[in-house]
């Protein structure tokens, strides 16, 4: 496959080498290795040793705890590019930026030094439990309780669709310890704590190589300093995290769909009917024009949130029209690309097929879309500023 670089908005040299850091681990450490482990469902914990090596695992957050201190905009291109290679992958990576955000927004000075530079430097991977069997976008119907004792909590529940479940060094968990959305906590959870354990991997249409399972917290006792802030913020922890992961999962939409039409584009130029390329038949090309239109149009929609983010201005409206926008799309664009290779795209011998079952996942985590018209519907209706 032909590789088709990107224009990119990239502030700075260290971005550009970051950027193209990316590129060069893509090509040479995962194109190799993700259709064997996609195959296997073998997890790549080699290949994310790689990234964190590289500084990958954690550019948003501060260099003084070990982060990359990149912004937003040149994070969420790198995870494009990720996806473009390996989505479970991508996914992986922003799932465990997503898992530090609790400690490096809500924690205290003291736990921010304790914890952060184990968890961004590179060695580690975390998970985000927040949602459960019964209670998925419904958070008011979370049942995982953490019970105040003499010298601190004790968790019981179970949380359900946890990526890196079985194998996280750390969780972000939520949990309930009080009544209504206002009586939910978040708490760090490290992965060897007594009564964790994980239930057997689910068996997956799509990203076979991440492993997801569901979590059991049986009497599991955490001293209060895990707590990250005030008892009750929890549901503000989680959905200030989950603004940051919509874009994430936007960026990974985005990814996959120019990975997609990135085959369809050499296949187009080589397969001949009548004579010509069906890159020359309109049927075909009108697909690939609307394709590559949508794909620019869903990158600058996520690089738009990611800017208001970069600036400090309220963007939660904007993660979840980038996420519905951009994993919409993505569906759309990868079943038109195995339209374009017609027979050869629904076999394994072209990732389009591949691409096609990952993009499905795009539309349902962080929130499914129809949870994102929900916030974008409401926001209509409230002054913004």
């Amino acid at each position: 496959m032909a590789y088709r670089t990107v224009d990119r908005e990239l502030p700075t040299e260290e971005a550009r080498a970051v950027l193209e850091l990316t590129r060069d681990l893509v090509r040479s450490e995962l194109e190799p290795r993700v259709d064997e482990a996609e195959s296997t469902g073998t997890f790549p914990r080699e290949v994310f040793a790689l990234l964190g090596e590289a500084g990958l695992l954690s550019l948003p957050y501060p260099e003084e705890y070990g982060g990359g201190g990149q912004p937003t905009t040149v994070y969420l291109q790198v995870l494009e590019e990720l996806a473009r290679g390996w989505l479970a992958v991508a996914l992986g990576t922003s799932v465990h930026v997503l898992s530090c955000h609790g400690v490096a927004a809500f924690g205290s000075q003291e736990q921010r030094a304790e914890l952060l530079p184990i968890m961004l430097g590179g060695r580690t991977l975390g998970a985000f439990c927040l949602s459960e069997p019964q209670a998925g976008s419904d958070v008011g119907a979370m049942r995982t309780t953490a019970t105040r004792t003499d010298d601190g909590y004790l968790v019981n529940g179970t949380k359900a669709w946890i990526t890196h479940g079985p194998i996280a060094d750390f969780y972000l968990l939520m949990a309930r310890t009080g009544a209504s959305h206002g009586g939910i906590s978040a708490f760090h959870v490290p992965g060897g704590a007594a009564g964790v354990t994980a239930a057997t991997p689910e068996r997956k249409m799509g990203l076979r190589s991440s492993v997801t399972s569901q979590i059991h917290f049986a009497d599991v006792a955490l001293p209060v300093g895990a707590r990250l802030g005030e008892e009750g913020i929890g549901f503000k922890v989680a959905l200030s995290a989950l603004d940051s992961g919509r874009l994430g999962m936007a960026a990974c939409a985005v990814g996959v769909a120019q990975a997609a039409l990135d085959v369809a584009v050499d296949y187009a130029g080589d397969r001949r009917t009548f004579g010509v390329p069906i890159v020359d038949h309109q049927g075909v090309g009108f697909m690939l024009a609307d394709a590559a239109a949508a794909i620019q149009a869903a990158r600058q929609l996520y690089l738009f949130a990611a800017r208001r983010k970069d600036a400090g201005q309220r963007f939660s409206t904007e993660a979840a029209m980038a996420k519905l926008v951009a994993t919409d799309m993505a569906m759309q664009v990868t079943t038109d690309m195995v339209q374009v290779l017609g027979g050869a795209g629904y076999v394994q011998d072209y990732p389009v097929e591949r691409f096609m079952r990952e993009a499905k996942v795009l539309q349902i985590v962080e929130g499914a879309n129809q949870i994102q018209r929900m916030v974008i519907a409401r926001s209509l209706t409230r002054s913004r500023v």
